[in-house]
């Protein structure tokens, strides 16, 4: 079983990325293989609406996703961790689902590719404050991305008050379900 996770957050060692990491710890105590990718440490830009855009459901964009694209398409689960940001994820988190395009345009547009692997997904988020909407909106962006690629809305973690770096330390109740939500996914 591979476990992909993918943190969205722009703060290393932030609550998000710290979460990202108890669900793939979880994820390899059911023993499963896994990745991270860290999109603050990459460089790419988010879709141009190509007026020229590829077919074949590829981007023609050179740039790091190059690399994300496969790694999304092989595994077997993607974890997603972002913190809220004005009621949705962040803008890493949503310039790499947009550049998905290509790819939803090829599946649904231009039937030119095969609908991939049927895969599992989670949504780990945080936010500082406790408004319920800001969560929902965040969440139909990663449904919407996870059902491009393929992957079921299996699990969520929503941690409200989660603010400054490291908070969430403070709520090992968010922690510990991390890593019941990888270890099941890991299985």
């Amino acid at each position: 079983m591979k476990v992909l996770g993918i943190n969205g957050s722009p703060r290393p060692r932030g609550n998000c990325d710290i979460l990202l990491d108890r669900a793939l710890e979880g994820a390899v105590s059911a023993g499963a293989t896994t990745e991270k990718i860290f999109l603050n440490k990459l460089s790419f830009r988010g879709c141009q609406e190509c007026p020229d855009a590829r077919t074949d459901g590829n981007c023609k964009i050179e740039d790091d996703m190059q690399g994300v694209f496969p790694k999304v398409f092989e595994t077997d689960v993607i974890i997603v961790a972002s913190p809220v940001f004005f009621g949705s994820v962040s803008s890493q988190t949503k310039a790499m689902i947009d550049r998905f395009q290509c790819y939803w345009m090829g599946r649904y547009l231009h039937h030119s590719v095969e609908q991939l692997m049927r895969k599992k997904g989670a949504f780990l988020s945080t936010q500082g404050q406790e408004r319920d909407e800001y969560f929902l909106n965040a969440k139909g962006v990663i449904k919407n991305f996870f059902s491009t690629v393929n992957a079921g809305y299996e699990e969520e973690l929503f941690c409200k008050k989660v603010d400054a770096k490291g908070d969430i330390h403070k709520r090992p109740d968010c922690l510990d379900e991390a890593y019941r939500i990888g270890k099941k996914l890991g299985a």
